[in-house]
């Protein structure tokens, strides 16, 4: 996780040293300010020293103090103000990834059970369509149907739970096309293996065959498609919070690009980054309990290194 989120943070801090424009500037306003007063800014903010040494004091103070700088444009601590939009990201990326499961691996299961009929090319169809459907467009429909149209949920906010719902279908419809695309194919992996076969003989019924044995053994994948698209759909509610008007991290880097503002969109890509690398760490974590082989493997490795 160390040097993915250090060559982030170099990566998005020499792209954004680069992008046209003068911080300065736009900290005192834009037009307003004179040359002088420009000049004297970029002098305190150290925006005239060499890319390098500012490359060093912006790392120093994003390690040893997690310090993403001031917002340019409002002057208040961007670390704060990501913690404080947090939650609202998190509870979208939750609330998307659980219907994602809901949907997705009973639609794959029933698919690979199918496999080759009607109803699996049916379920495939859908898949792929819902995979390939933007989530803004996906938004827009939703808003227009159930807030405007049936008037059933409201369209902007996040003052409860409601308000949660439609951006989470939103975001949700790509998750659950994977998901259910992954488990199919996970499950056609397993489900002419010797020992679902057996347990068939045995007389067990054909859903605890399916769900009790083939499906246990085909979670790895699922797990690591489930880890990748909770990932994602942080990173996906930039454009479902700014539908939604929704206080979150995607919104804030989306106000930080319209108003050249580097610190917060410097601050809110490093963030999702550090929270994609925990969530895939989680995810190597989960393996180790849903699959004995990793468990054991893992128990071999400490009792070597015990020795």
């Amino acid at each position: 996780m160390i040097p993915i989120l250090l060559a982030v943070a170099v990566l998005i801090f020499t792209l954004m040293y680069f992008v046209p424009g003068d911080p300065a500037s736009i900290a005192l306003g834009g037009s307003t300010a004179t040359q002088a007063d420009i000049e004297a800014a970029r002098e305190m903010m150290g925006l005239n020293r060499p890319y390098i040494v500012r490359l060093g004091e912006y790392l120093k103070n994003l390690v040893f103090h997690f310090d993403f700088g001031n917002s340019l444009t409002y002057g208040s601590p961007v670390g704060k103000e990501l913690m404080r939009r947090f939650p609202n990201t998190l509870a979208i990326a939750m609330a998307s990834i659980i219907f994602a499961l809901i949907i997705g691996v009973p639609l794959g299961v029933r698919a690979a059970v199918k496999a080759n009929t009607a109803e699996d090319r049916l379920s495939m169809f859908f898949s792929l369509l819902g995979d390939s459907m933007p989530g803004f467009w996906l938004a827009l429909l939703l808003v227009l149907l159930f807030a405007l149209k049936l008037g059933w949920l409201p369209s902007s906010g996040s003052r409860n739970w409601r308000y949660f719902i439609l951006p989470a279908l939103a975001n949700s419809i790509g998750g659950v096309a994977g998901i259910a695309r992954q488990t199919r194919s996970s499950m056609l992996e397993v489900i002419r293996s010797d020992y679902v076969t057996t347990a068939r003989s045995k007389g067990i019924s054909e859903a605890a065959v399916i769900y009790g044995h083939a499906l246990p053994n085909a979670l790895i994948p699922i797990i690591t498609i489930c880890g990748t698209r909770f990932g994602h759909m942080l990173g996906g509610t930039m454009i479902i919070e700014t539908i939604f008007s929704i206080p979150g991290i995607g919104s804030y880097m989306i106000d930080g690009i319209n108003s050249r503002d580097y610190n917060v969109v410097q601050g809110s890509i490093i963030y999702i980054a550090l929270t994609f690398s925990v969530i895939m760490l989680i995810t190597d974590i989960i393996y180790a309990y849903v699959d004995p082989r990793i468990k054991a493997q893992y128990a071999k490795e400490k009792k070597r290194a015990a020795s």
